[in-house]
């Protein structure tokens, strides 16, 4: 929705230890525009942060396979063959991978 779709203006008073509080939690979720943090806590009542380690180790890895595919492929033009230790890594790799995955889907299966 564009600003100027946005007519109507909501004045609310709150006391400085309020204030406080609503600026504790927008920082503590990322959010800088208090606009729109009042915004979605008026229309949908929460907002949901995950804050899950196994994303920021997927990531990780993610980032660890892309850089070993990558030098694998440049091995295996060069030499035009594949070794047996790179496809073992990749394996490790991408079960790790699996793994993290599946850990975060049961963490994220639990939320209510």
């Amino acid at each position: 929705m564009e600003q100027g779709d946005r007519l109507h203006k909501l004045s609310v008073r709150m006391s400085d230890q309020e204030l406080e509080k609503v600026q504790e939690r927008m920082n503590s979720i990322g959010i800088d525009s208090l606009s729109a943090y009042l915004r979605k806590m008026a229309i949908d009542g929460y907002i949901l942060k995950l804050d899950m380690p196994e994303i920021k180790e997927m990531i990780s890895l993610l980032r660890y396979s892309s850089n070993n595919l990558n030098q694998i492929a440049k091995k295996t033009n060069a030499k035009g063959t594949v070794f047996e230790d790179d496809l073992k890594e990749i394996k490790s790799v991408q079960d790790d991978l699996w793994k993290g995955m599946n850990k975060i889907l049961k963490r994220l299966g639990q939320l209510q």
